[in-house]
C-alpha cells in the first residue's frame, strides 16, 4: 500500500498569477479529501475489482493521492466538488469502464469527523468489531426513521442510532448474525447504503488525516 501524504493545498493566487505571466491574481482551487466507499464489491465472484484497476480508474478522473484499504472497496482520495458529486463522478466512471453498476458512497473529511464525534458507543468498552456505522446515501424519510425508531429494543441484544445519514450499530453478538444488516436498513429506510465496522471507519479516518 502507498503511503498516504499530507493534502495539497493550493497554491497563493499571486503565484500562479506570477507563473503565468498574468497581473491578475488565479483564484486558487481549494482541495479536500474526500473517503469512497463502495457497496458489496469483491464479495465472491460478485463485482470483483482488484484495488489496483479501482486506483488507477479513479486517478483518471483527476482525484489524487489515491489510496485503497483492504478489498471491500475503500479508498481515500484528495479532489474538489461535493461528497455527491464525487460519488457520482467515480460511479459513472464504473459503469462506463467496467460495466459495473456499483453504489458509491463518499464521505468528505469534515463529514466523516462528524461520524466519528457522533458515535453513541464511544463510551462502551467493547470490541470495535461489534460497533458498525452504515452510511446511507442521503438523509432518510423522517417518518421512515420514526418507524425504525419504534422498533428500537426488537432486536435482542444489538441497538442503533439514526444520525443524519448515518445508522450507528452495536452488535455484541457479531454483525454477521444481526438482524439491522445492510439490506434491512436499505429497506426500512428506503435508501443505497454500505456498511463499515468501527475498525475500518478509524483507519480510513486516519488515512484522510484525522
Amino acid at each position: 500500500m502507498r503511503c498516504y501524504g499530507p493534502v495539497p493545498r493550493g497554491r497563493s493566487s499571486s503565484a500562479g498569477a506570477a507563473r503565468l505571466g498574468l497581473s491578475t491574481p488565479v483564484p486558487a482551487i481549494d482541495m479536500g479529501t474526500y473517503v469512497a466507499m463502495l457497496r458489496s464489491i469483491n464479495l465472491g465472484g460478485h463485482n470483483r475489482i482488484p484495488m489496483a484497476d479501482l486506483r488507477a480508474l479513479i486517478s483518471s478522473l483527476g482525484f489524487g493521492d489515491v489510496v485503497t484499504y483492504v478489498q471491500s472497496g475503500n479508498v481515500v482520495l484528495t479532489g474538489s466538488g461535493s461528497a455527491s458529486a464525487v460519488a457520482r463522478t467515480i460511479e459513472e466512471r464504473i459503469t462506463t469502464d467496467l460495466g459495473l453498476a456499483v453504489p458509491v458512497l463518499v464521505r468528505s473529511k469534515q463529514q466523516l469527523r462528524r461520524t466519528l464525534a457522533d458515535t453513541p458507543y464511544g463510551h462502551l468498552d467493547a470490541d470495535p468489531k461489534t460497533v458498525h456505522v452504515t452510511f446511507l446515501a442521503e438523509r432518510p424519510d423522517p417518518a421512515l426513521v420514526g418507524e425504525l425508531r419504534a422498533k428500537a429494543g426488537t432486536f435482542g441484544s444489538d441497538s442503533f442510532e439514526v444520525i443524519g445519514s448515518e445508522v450507528h450499530l452495536h452488535c455484541p453478538g457479531g454483525y454477521g448474525k444481526t438482524t439491522l444488516n445492510n439490506a434491512y436498513l436499505e429497506r426500512r429506510l428506503g435508501v443505497v447504503a454500505t456498511t463499515r465496522n468501527w475498525r475500518t471507519v478509524t483507519m480510513l479516518a486516519g488515512m484522510a488525516g484525522l
